[in-house]
């Protein structure tokens, strides 16, 4: 245990088996208690073991907090789960924030959890990091420079063009998707990508908004862009953004699982699914793409697992083209009427 700057910080590496870990922790948890982000079945199961019915949970993204709502009710724990693009949203009511850090977690992402979780405990508050190494040098640094600091937002400027095309700048934070830089693969999807002038367009899991605004810089005047992202901070960015970059006509969606759009009524479907992640969301992004295009609309989806999204895309589309650019496979289908 490390008292930094008037503050408590539990540094902890929870084994399986440790029963000291959770009495030591409930010792000295005072409500009202915020968990901040956190794998949705480690949080449920902590606020069970503390009995921490009436905690707030947050999180970034809808996907995760529906996870963790599911996996609060599975052990009939009635907590809180609340969503927003910044923790320092909240209001500065509490005394005890938790934060339970994801092993490979964002290193600029776990610094901004710090800096913003001060601004919404009240004075005299506690901050109690879980870490899974025991050793972590990371936030005892990091917590030694953040008390009475003003805010500050974490983020990063860059600027993109696509072969003899206008400079276009983006605004990006940590826990949005290739955080400041323009990915590799999102650059191979908008290379290969058609679009016509009066094409509406949908970017699927847009991310800080790059693909949808250099469609939508395509489609004129007469087209449109809708942005669509669990993730609330990066449809934050997504507008910021296509302001930015002087986009005429556009509108963002929250959602989950895509649903809730006007269906068969896009010409254009962009998809950059996490490579990372199981073909479950693969397939949520093509089958709701089909969906939302209008028949003969254009899907372009890119990948590294071509083996696996690709007989999704020809099962819900018939065969695709296939273009590799830059390591990347997109793979590029029509609506079928």
């Amino acid at each position: 245990m490390r008292y930094l700057g008037g503050k408590l910080a539990a540094m902890a590496s929870r084994a399986s088996n440790d029963l000291s870990f959770t009495s030591v922790l409930r010792s000295k948890a005072r409500r009202p208690l915020v968990v901040a982000l956190g794998a949705p079945r480690e949080v449920a199961t902590l606020l069970s073991e503390l009995n921490q019915a009436a905690a707030t949970c947050y999180q970034l993204d809808l996907f995760q907090a529906r996870r963790l709502r599911g996996e609060l009710a599975e052990r009939q724990v009635s907590a809180q789960v609340v969503t927003g693009g910044d923790l320092w949203d909240l209001a500065a009511d509490f005394q005890t924030v938790v934060f339970p850090v994801a092993e490979k977690g964002e290193r600029e992402l776990k610094i901004d959890v710090v800096e913003q979780a001060f601004h919404i405990l009240r004075p005299g508050g506690r901050f109690v990091v879980l870490s899974p190494h025991g050793n972590d040098q990371l936030f005892p640094v990091h917590m030694k420079k953040v008390w009475e600091r003003p805010r500050r937002r974490h983020q990063v400027t860059f600027h993109a063009r696509i072969g003899d095309g206008p400079s276009l700048c983006f605004v990006s934070r940590p826990g949005v998707f290739a955080y400041g830089r323009f990915d590799d693969g999102a650059r191979a999807l908008v290379e290969t990508m058609r679009v016509d002038p009066g094409d509406r367009i949908v970017d699927i899991g847009c991310g800080c908004g790059t693909n949808g605004i250099f469609a939508a810089l395509h489609a004129g005047a007469t087209g449109g862009v809708t942005f669509v992202d669990s993730n609330l901070r990066a449809l934050a960015l997504a507008e910021h953004n296509a302001r930015l970059n002087e986009v005429g006509a556009f509108q963002c969606a929250a959602s989950a699982d895509l649903q809730g759009l006007p269906e068969r009524s896009f010409d254009v479907a962009l998809a950059n699914p996490p490579y990372y992640a199981q073909t479950s969301i693969s397939h949520l992004f093509i089958t709701r793409a089909r969906a939302l295009l209008r028949p003969g609309g254009r899907l372009y989806l890119v990948t590294k697992q071509a083996d696996q999204v690709g007989p999704l895309v020809a099962e819900n589309f018939g065969p695709a083209e296939v273009v590799e650019r830059r390591g990347y496979v997109i793979l590029c289908a029509e609506r079928p009427a």
